[in-house]
This record gives structure tokens, sequence and C-alpha cells, in this order.
């Protein structure tokens, strides 16, 4: 039998459950994610560092784990609150269940939470830092967990990025990317890859100085968790990257970039995660469905620089993407590279790479 395990907010309110995966205590902001599948992926995004994740979805662990739908090298959240885990997958790639990865990376879970009911806490109240037990009393949680540093007070971008600079080549490779590693997702990697770039992901406190020594053709400023606020060492490189070589910037990548261009970021109550956020693109006004993950946002009204935006959110009109008018600058707040999610917003890969040739072909001239 599982022992009964615990998730004490820092409200002092206590969800009741049964111990899955470690039997261990976590810490974290909890946060909620509405997809319906891509718990692996959810699992594995470094965006994810220091949370507690609980799919909104109530079936999870149902197709099992498997080798391929990774997005990082470890799991990479704190903690796992599910309405139900199933023990008997059933999938083809199947090679163990949400229990035994867990397990295996030394990261608790919890089941039979009403996670319709946590979530719709979550998104009154906002989100909140929890502490997932099976070794403590609600008493002795919550004493814990009031003495633990929040999560806007810790950088974790340095705890997932990349410790030294590596390369991927295609055999069919006619660009250099760059890749300033704030926790990219493999996906990105792999796209790029596919459309023929050679990538060198480089570590979050690389200079601009050493990027542009690599003579990339192009730059992507890539996802990442946590404030970005805190990331001053980030902003110091980017501004000196602006006008030198074309730039993307995703989800965290995209925060750094609109606070370079005078725009502050700020935290949403509850974030936005999951596979179904639907957003405009005012060139053209068409609406694409997106993966997104992200507890900050852009205040678009500060934005100055020739940065303007460019998409909005539809659910409550924050800034979802922006571009430079002179400059070839683009960014976006969601997930091109989904990862799980709809693979609606591939295009924008393209469209950077467009900026790359563009730019290539100005340098000749």
């Amino acid at each position: 039998m599982s022992k009964e395990a615990i998730l004490v907010l820092q409200d002092g309110s206590v969800y009741k459950g049964l111990s899955f995966g470690a039997e261990a205590t976590a810490y974290g902001e909890v946060v909620f994610s509405t997809g319906m599948t891509g718990y692996q992926e959810m699992l594995t995004d470094p965006s994810f560092a220091g949370q507690i994740v609980v799919p909104t979805y109530p079936l999870v662990g149902n197709y099992g784990i498997n080798p391929y739908d990774v997005e990082s090298k470890r799991i990479q959240v704190r903690a796992f609150v599910v309405r139900e885990d199933c023990p008997q997958p059933s999938h083809w790639q199947s090679t163990m269940t949400l229990h035994d990865y867990l397990v295996q990376n030394n990261i608790p879970g919890i089941s039979g939470v009403d996670t319709r009911a946590l979530t719709r806490r979550l998104r009154l109240a906002g989100v909140i830092m929890g502490i997932l037990t099976c070794e403590h009393s609600p008493e002795e949680a919550l004493a814990r967990l009031k003495s633990l540093p929040r999560y806007d007070a810790i950088d974790y971008v340095k705890e997932v990025s990349t410790d030294k600079a590596y390369k991927q080549t295609p055999s069919d490779a006619h660009h250099d990317i760059v890749v300033v590693d704030y926790g990219v997702k493999l996906n990105i990697m792999r796209i790029l890859n596919h459309l023929g770039c050679a990538t060198t992901a480089v570590p979050c406190t690389v200079s601009a100085q050493d990027i542009l020594a690599l003579n990339p053709d192009g730059i992507l400023l890539s996802p990442g968790p946590g404030d970005p606020s805190l990331l001053g060492y980030a902003e110091e490189t980017v501004k000196g990257l602006v006008g030198k070589k074309p730039i993307m910037g995703i989800c965290l990548g995209h925060q750094i970039l609109g606070r370079i261009f005078g725009a502050p970021t700020f935290k949403l109550k509850f974030g936005h995660r999951g596979a179904n956020h639907p957003v405009r693109d005012l060139a053209d006004g068409r609406i694409y469905i997106t993966a997104q993950n992200h507890g900050y946002a852009v205040d678009g009204d500060k934005l100055k620089g020739g940065f303007e935006v460019s998409h909005i959110n539809l659910n409550d009109n924050t800034v979802e993407g922006c571009r430079h008018r002179e400059l070839p600058i683009m960014s976006i707040q969601y997930h091109s590279e989904a990862s799980p999610g709809p693979m609606d917003n591939m295009y924008l890969f393209e469209r950077f790479l467009d900026m790359v040739k563009d730019h290539e072909v100005s340098e000749i001239k």
C-alpha cells in the first residue's frame, strides 16, 4: 500500500493523497498546466525548475514513459501532483511507468488529489508556494515551508543552463546558430537541426564578445525558468548582441529582449501553462493555438527603441510577441517548438531563418 502524502500550501491549506514516485519531501511554487497530454515533456522542461506542477487533466501516466519525449537530461519539476496515476500504461514505445520514472529521478509525487479544486484555488488566489511530503505532519511541513526562500528569490537559470558549450551539426547544415541556453528545450535544437542549421548551445553567463567570436549567422535566446528581473548578466550580454546579428527570443529570451528595450516584466496571477492558448498575430489578424509555459509577462506599453508588440494573448491581452521595426530581431512569449502542444507555430523558426538569410545578403552588399 502507498503511504499517505500531503501537499501543504503557504496559506495553510492541506491536500491529502497517496505518495507515488520517490518517498521524499520537496517544495516549490505550485502551478497548474492545462495540457491533456505531454506529461513527460512537462516533467523534463527546464522552465518548470523550482515548481510543483499540477496537470489539470485527471489521468496521468496512461501511456507510460519512453526514451524519446524528453526536453532535457533530467526531470526538472520539484514534485508532481495528479488526480490519478496510471500504474499499467499502454503504449508500444513505453519502457517504464510514471511512478518508476519519478523514483529513478528522486522526484516525489502525490495522487488522489482533487486537482480541480486545487486549480480553482490557484486561479482565484494566484500561484503560491507549497511543500509535498509523506514524512511530516501538516504543521511541521508548513513551518518548514515558511523558512524556505520564495520562488522569485532564486536564479534558476544558472541551475539548468549548460556548463560548457556544445555543438550539433547535421549533414546538410548551411547556417550556424548560437543558442544561449537559459533552459533550452531539446526540441528547439532538433527543429533547427532539421531546418539545416548547426547549433551551438552556450552557457547563460557567456559574454556578447564570446558569442560574436563564434561568428554565428543568427542567435536564439532560449526559454528558461524564473523571474527575468534577476538576470542582469543576461541583459548585459543581449545588449551587446543587438544590431550585430539576427536575434530570436523565445519565452524567457523574449522577456530579456523586452527588458532591454525599456519594458519591465511583471508576474502573472497564475501564469500561462498548457497547450491550448490562443494568440493573435497583429500583422494579419490570424489566430494561432499555442503551447505556453511562463509566469511573467512583458509590459508592452513601456516598449521603446523600435521594438513593438506583434502578438497578443486573447485570454488576457498580455504581450505574446514583439518585433523590431528596423533591426532583425523578433521574439515570442509562447513556445513555437511546442513539445507538448500544437505544431501551428513552426513557421516562426522559418521566419527567423529568413531574417538570417536577408542579413547575410545585406552583409555581402
